[in-house]
């Protein structure tokens, strides 16, 4: 078969090169070419014959053609590709796929791809069907080799995927698959998140979104996107001098308002106002936030989580998490009259924010109580603890709720610390009340100190440990 799909791409190029304009005399060529082409498809269903494929020398022959003049033979190409390196088949047989994939990468597959994909007209059909099963190739390599990545990125797949999302056209399935691809390069490769800033892609997203912010997505596939393009704005956000850039193109006004209205894009740009605030890197924007008026728009969402709507939302407590995340970080970077208003908003109305604040100190308390009881019965059953089972409990028990514990009560120490007496009085009588005690909340503290883990750098962390501690000892 590759013999003979060999021989006919030979002839082809002869005959193009004898008439180049005289098309009816190569196009007999061509369809032949192109039946040989789809004739291959026939060895993605048996991966153990991939290293005798690659030793024929078939891959550079096949990458040759995603140049030819005829885009339905690239295209052509690019669907035996997409089947070749369909992630279930290339699990079949590692030795069949890692000898393909190998050989791919040695022809730098992501460039031609790239190449090809600049000159695809998705007007038409066969084209569009093209971009698709070339964004599907991507998909295959990274999820078989993630590391891969950041190579697809430089070389030329992130410029063309921002584009393809600022194209002015009606939505489609390759708008939502170019959001999906740009999500995964982003995830867990800090180089793309740098190429994306200096690619102006903060620009890019926030353009984007800017329409949601009065229009909810019009089928479940954009609103799709729509996470798609919040995630790819939260993953981007993790590398510092993307806050900046999103501070500037005022992405937190963008936020704010999206929070007021009460569209589906709220939910996103909780998430994303969480990711801009965090960490010593949250700075800027905690400060810019109260600036325009921001308390007026997350106090509210603090008193009362929204109710679960039928569409895809946060959860209660997904939202409770990123609301209590979003007031720790101004308390932690807040400074001057920015952290001055922030603190008078637990005094206001006869510290109903203090009485919230309680609330759900004890809301997530008993729920982290409830998996403590959990892994204790499974102590009693089981083995010898090992660090690793140690290290698994503690995720276990962040997941379940410490998480949301460990911000509320650091909230707690710092309004306490930082306003007046009458807040302490108030944290007092309700402990009281509820049979609670301070040692829960001091213990919370410290535990959370002693695992501040990779936050930040080595400095910011000891001086944070230390704030935590200090805090809990005049509490």
């Amino acid at each position: 078969m590759i013999l003979l799909f060999e021989k006919r791409a030979l002839k082809n190029q002869e005959m193009r090169i004898k008439f180049p304009d005289s098309p009816e005399k190569f196009m007999e060529s061509e369809v032949e070419l192109h039946e040989a082409v789809q004739e291959l498809h026939a060895v993605a269903t048996v991966p153990d014959l991939y290293p005798v494929m690659v030793e024929l020398a078939a891959v550079p022959s096949l990458l040759e053609l995603l140049a030819h003049d005829n885009t339905d033979v690239a295209v052509a190409v690019v669907d035996l590709l997409q089947e070749l390196t369909d992630v279930d088949i290339l699990h079949e047989s590692q030795e069949g796929a890692d000898t393909l994939i190998d050989a791919l990468l040695d022809q730098q597959i992501c460039a031609l791809l790239v190449q090809n994909l600049e000159r695809l007209d998705e007007s038409a059909r066969e084209e569009a069907e093209g971009v698709h099963n070339t964004l599907s190739i991507f998909e295959n390599l990274t999820e078989f080799r993630p590391e891969i990545c950041a190579d697809a990125a430089k070389q030329g797949l992130m410029q063309w995927l921002l584009r393809r999302i600022r194209l002015k056209m009606p939505f489609d399935g390759n708008k939502l698959y170019a959001s999906e691809i740009l999500s995964i390069l982003l995830q867990n490769t800090p180089e793309n998140r740098q190429l994306l800033g200096d690619l102006e892609g903060i620009d890019v997203l926030l353009q984007q979104l800017a329409f949601y912010k009065r229009h909810d997505p019009s089928s479940s596939e954009e609103n799709e996107m729509m996470e798609n393009l919040f995630n790819c704005l939260c993953s981007s956000l993790m590398h510092a001098p993307n806050r900046e850039r999103f501070l500037k193109g005022e992405g937190l006004q963008l936020m704010n308002l999206m929070l007021r209205e009460k569209k589906l894009s709220r939910n996103g740009s909780l998430k994303v106002v969480d990711h801009a605030m965090s960490g010593p890197d949250g700075k800027e924007n905690c400060n810019k936030f109260v600036d325009i008026l921001g308390l007026r728009t997350i106090f509210p969402l603090f008193m009362k989580t929204p109710k679960k709507n039928r569409k895809k939302v946060l959860t209660t407590e997904e939202h409770e998490e990123h609301v209590v995340s979003i007031i720790a970080s101004m308390l932690r970077n807040c400074h001057g009259p920015q952290r001055q208003r922030l603190l008078n908003k637990f005094t206001e109305n006869d510290h109903e924010k203090v009485d919230r604040l309680m609330e759900l100190h004890f809301k997530y308390l008993e729920k982290v109580e409830e998996v403590d009881l959990e892994i204790d019965k499974e102590r009693r059953d089981g083995d010898e603890e090992t660090d690793e089972d140690e290290e698994s409990n503690y995720l276990r028990r962040l997941e379940g709720g410490l998480f949301t514990l460990q911000l509320v009560d650091y909230i707690l120490l710092e309004v306490c610390s930082g306003g007046p007496p009458s807040i302490k009085q108030r944290i007092t009588q309700i402990l009281n009340l509820r049979g609670g005690s301070f040692k829960t909340i001091r213990h919370v503290m410290r535990e959370y100190a002693g695992n501040l883990g990779d936050v930040g750098d080595t400095e910011w962390r000891k001086m944070e440990q230390q704030h935590i501690l200090q805090l809990v000892d005049k509490f």
